[in-house]
């Protein structure tokens, strides 16, 4: 193997240099692709920040102290962003996003009114048996490529169901569960910033402005970013529904910058979270995690196929890279990343495949020639920062987005919730199939994931039955 300092070029129509190992390609930051400074500058703010909407999560639920919290997401961070980079995939990854709300009500589930999952330890333990469950089942279906065949086989019913679901309990989480957590502690900054990016993000009368104004597209191509300007902006404004112990008035959101750097602590949170200190989630824990298992793979597929189109209506315009696409290679993927996360930081939603918004925004400006993106996978890299999210480590940034952290989640739940349910009611075809679909859904959103798909499969049978798969409405 021949590593000159000379960067390796690309021959016009083939794949970009990199180093193979087995299935996968490894291509050098500033080696194998070249910074690309727009994407770069996105990724910093838009991935990091979007990242950092865990870490209450991880706080209130899961008993992390806010550092150990930021290192949890580092590490997912550094294994979601080495998808293009240590395995050569040509996608923009991100969460299995819809799989977000159903892992966070699953962790929460009560019987007979007291927590199934009462402790830190124990929800842990959950979240490793449901990673380490997608993990094998990625690689089963990868191998043996079962995978096409299992979604061409799900009725159309089952699978607006699950989508469907997921957004009933988004919606659920953020204005009912926890809505005393988070809405109702911001209610001005929250409201304003989930109304403007669902309006940049979906209105139909904004979407002709947007091909005429490029300034408003590139606004809305930031993600949750222009609404986390709103909530800076007005939320040191407003006063906040509660008082202070002093009784005195205080702030939506009041900004506490500290100064320095942030050293994760990686073995204190290895000991809180990891299964190598806290111990092995116990049989029935994996046979719990099965089913949400197979609804993360039934959205990760799906994302799998919008990625591979995105990238097939681009190709045209740019005949000077070859664009290696391999489904096992993807599957492999997904299951090495998911059984690390499992392993050192588990978060079950949080190695996915594709970020589509992301996805589309690089590709867009990589079919503009070679002149504006040399590669693909320059584009890629730059974004997620080159596998590093440098923002986690200084700590006036973070500890600046800190109170915001609350924003993030309930922008993140409500945009997952609004875009699973337009996808959703367009998956049945009959009315039949669309009362099944809500019916699954609220029991997924309302009960266990065993009962939740009981329900749905049960449905399905007597009220729509076994129908021959449509190969081509399945493509």
């Amino acid at each position: 193997m021949n590593l000159s300092l000379k960067r390796p070029t690309r021959t016009a129509g083939q794949i970009q240099p990199g180093i193979l190992w087995g299935p996968f390609t490894l291509r050098v930051p500033f080696y194998h692709t070249r910074t690309q400074w727009p994407e770069l500058w996105q990724g910093m703010l838009v991935a990091s920040a979007t990242g950092l909407a865990l870490v209450p999560i991880l706080m209130t639920d899961f008993g992390l102290g806010f550092e150990q919290a930021v290192a949890c997401v580092f590490i997912q961070a550094v294994l979601l962003s080495s998808t293009p980079i240590l395995f050569g995939e040509p996608f923009a990854p991100g969460w299995i996003t819809p799989a977000l709300p159903l892992a966070l009500s699953f962790v929460a589930a009560q019987h007979h009114g007291v927590d199934v999952y009462a402790t830190p330890t124990e929800k842990f333990q959950i979240m490793t048996a449901v990673s380490l469950d997608f993990s094998l089942l990625v690689f089963l279906l990868g191998i043996t490529g079962l995978g096409k065949r299992l979604i061409g086989w799900l009725p159309a019913a089952l699978k607006g169901g699950i989508i469907l679901g997921a957004s009933i309990a988004a919606l659920k989480r953020v204005f009912l569960d926890d809505a005393h957590r988070f809405l109702y502690q911001q209610p001005v900054a929250t409201t304003l910033a989930i109304s403007f990016c669902l309006i940049l993000t979906f209105s139909l009368p904004l979407q002709r402005y947007k091909l005429r104004f490029r300034s408003l597209a590139i606004l809305a191509s930031l993600g949750l970013l222009p609404g986390f300007l709103i909530a800076a902006l007005v939320g040191p404004l407003v006063a906040a529904p509660d008082l202070t112990a002093a009784g005195e008035a205080t702030r939506e959101i009041v900004f506490q910058l500290e100064w320095g750097w942030i050293v994760p602590p990686f073995l204190e949170t290895f000991q809180k979270v990891s299964p190598f200190w806290i111990g092995w989630p116990d049989w029935k824990m994996f046979v719990d995690g099965v089913p949400l298992a197979l609804m993360g793979y039934v959205i990760v597929f799906g994302d799998l196929i919008t990625g591979i189109e995105v990238l097939r209506a681009a190709e045209p315009d740019r005949a000077d890279e070859k664009i290696d696409i391999n489904l096992n290679r993807s599957h492999f993927s997904l299951c090495i990343r998911n059984l690390l996360m499992g392993l050192f930081a588990p978060f079950f939603p949080t190695q996915g495949c594709l970020w589509t918004g992301v996805h589309v925004i690089v590709v867009q400006r990589w079919r503009e020639g070679r002149q504006v993106m040399d590669s693909l996978f320059g584009g890629i890299a730059s974004y997620y920062v080159f596998g590093i999210p440098l923002l986690y480590l200084v700590k006036p940034l973070v500890t600046g987005l800190k109170p915001m952290m609350g924003i993030a989640l309930s922008l993140t739940l409500v945009l997952t919730g609004f875009a699973c349910a337009y996808v959703a009611i367009g998956i049945p075809r009959t009315q039949i199939e669309r009362g099944v679909t809500v019916l699954t859904a609220v029991a997924l959103a309302i009960f266990n994931p065993w009962t939740g798909m009981a329900i749905g499969i049960a449905a399905v049978l007597l009220l729509v039955g076994i129908r021959s798969p449509d190969p081509a409405r399945d493509h």
